[in-house]
């Protein structure tokens, strides 16, 4: 690992304990001298969280809580409430357990978004527990595939100085997770308005839209990657939540839905 490489690491860990701690140095940055750039989700994040007195959360794929995740300064910011699904136990134990252990009201849960209630197998890249291994954990065995055909897979575990497997087949391992249903977690954890619904599912957000919206449930704001879907599959889930009352922004590889009645936050 270089120099550049070995600050950077040094860097993370130090935000992660930061966080973890409820440091107010961490806390008061985002509070006071945080600003957004504009025409972002976090600009619409940081001025909807700001104008309610409070925030009841659902995130699926949560992964480690803090790394790429855009609303994790909101949550601790503003005490946001409720509830972050991570299915994968290493990550799940070893990140977002710790970074949360300390923020009231927020119950993180090791456990994956289904239909029913059960077990699943979800993929993952077999040869690194890094962030960015963990970060394309999916259902969808095809959005993996993908990344290890590119070469990306690869480049990563050079660049880390792990092992390269020798046979295509051998960079995905298959695992079992728990399964829960959008009645089971609402059910289990008393959720009753949902205010931001927050999905990171590499290929699989459509499936979770649609197990909220058929369930009744509908958040007020649902943000959620585009990046895996076929231009077909992102204009049938921007049709389907327009059916559902919601307008659609999309923000780069991100898209966020409002529902037609929520207001937005004022400048």
């Amino acid at each position: 690992m270089n120099l550049k490489s070995r600050i950077k690491s040094f860097y993370k860990r130090l935000i992660f304990r930061m966080s973890a701690s409820n440091n107010p140095l961490f806390i008061n940055y985002y509070r006071y001298l945080y600003h957004p750039a504009p025409g972002t989700i976090d600009e619409f994040a940081d001025k909807f969280s700001r104008s309610r007195k409070s925030v009841t959360l659902v995130q699926v794929g949560a992964n480690d809580g803090i790394n790429n995740d855009p609303i994790h300064k909101f949550i601790k910011r503003d005490s946001w409430k409720g509830v972050l699904l991570e299915p994968q136990g290493y990550v799940f134990r070893e990140y977002l357990v710790p970074l949360y252990r300390k923020t009231e009201g927020i119950i993180p849960v090791n456990a994956a978004l289904e239909w029913t209630d059960g077990k699943k197998p979800i993929y993952r890249i077999s040869a690194s527990n890094s962030r960015w291994a963990h970060g394309l954990t999916t259902f969808n065995r095809s959005v993996l595939e993908e990344s290890v055909r590119s070469g990306y897979v690869t480049r990563q575990l050079q660049k880390e100085g792990s092992p390269v497997p020798e046979n295509p087949e051998d960079f995905i391992v298959e695992e079992m997770v728990e399964c829960i249903s959008v009645d089971t977690l609402r059910k289990l954890y008393n959720l009753g308005k949902i205010d931001w619904l927050q999905i990171d599912t590499e290929g699989y957000d459509f499936e979770i839209i649609k197990m909220f919206t058929q369930s009744g449930t509908m958040p007020e704001i649902i943000v959620y990657e585009n990046i895996h879907f076929s231009p077909g599959q992102k204009n049938e889930c921007t049709v389907w939540l327009e059916k559902h009352g919601y307008r659609c922004t999309d923000f780069g590889p991100n898209t966020l839905a409002a529902l037609q009645s929520v207001k937005n936050p004022e400048n």
